[in-house]
């Protein structure tokens, strides 16, 4: 696709703000998706789901809660939040909840993966899109930002920081298994695949 048919969203803020909601919501629509497809989570899901299991809350208010406690490090790594930063903590999680009980619990193995396909599809353009509306980035993506400001380049933080949340979420109960792969190996190029339709500046 050239340069002149990629299509260039509104910048109005009523444009920004639907492509913040809407990304958050199909983030956590596509967190549903994965979790009851019980194949596998992305890292900080299992982590999410894991620390669910073991306290009886949803995974949604484990969202919600482990967001505000990422967000408390941004303090030392000198970042600021903003709308989009706030609203990633107080409705991702909510979306999430919404998702998991609403979506019925496939039980054939081809909808499952159905299930993780669209999960991550769905996580790779709500990243995109609420990325996008330039209202900050999430909890989770600030702290990748604070460390490369930190001279640590944005792959190895990543790197370090997920396959912690997975190890940990693992020994939680978290569910890992071939959705988990799955979304590790296809969330970077359908990412970018999606900023060619949905441009981040």
């Amino acid at each position: 696709m050239s340069e002149a048919t990629v299509p260039r969203l509104s910048s109005s803020l009523p444009a920004r703000l639907v492509r913040l909601y809407g990304g958050l919501a199909l983030y956590g629509t596509g967190i549903g998706l994965q979790v009851e497809s019980g194949l596998g989570n992305d890292p900080w899901d299992v982590f999410h789901q894991g620390l669910a299991l073991r306290s009886g809350l949803s995974i949604g208010t484990v969202i919600i809660g482990i967001g505000a406690l990422v967000l408390l490090l941004w303090i030392p790594l000198k970042q600021k939040p903003g709308l989009g930063t706030v609203s990633n903590v107080v409705f991702l999680g909510l979306f999430a909840d919404g998702a998991i009980f609403l979506l019925p619990t496939p039980s054939h193995l081809v909808l499952q993966a159905l299930y993780v396909v669209l999960g991550v599809v769905a996580i790779a353009l709500a990243t995109v899109l609420y990325i996008g509306a330039g209202m900050g980035p999430g909890p989770r993506d600030g702290i990748m930002t604070g460390l490369m400001r930190l001279g640590l380049s944005v792959r190895l933080g990543r790197f370090l920081i997920e396959i912690t949340v997975l190890a940990a979420g693992w020994l939680l109960g978290g569910t890992v298994g071939v959705g988990t792969l799955v979304f590790a190996l296809a969330i970077g190029p359908l990412t970018q695949l999606f900023t060619r339709w949905f441009p981040l500046t």
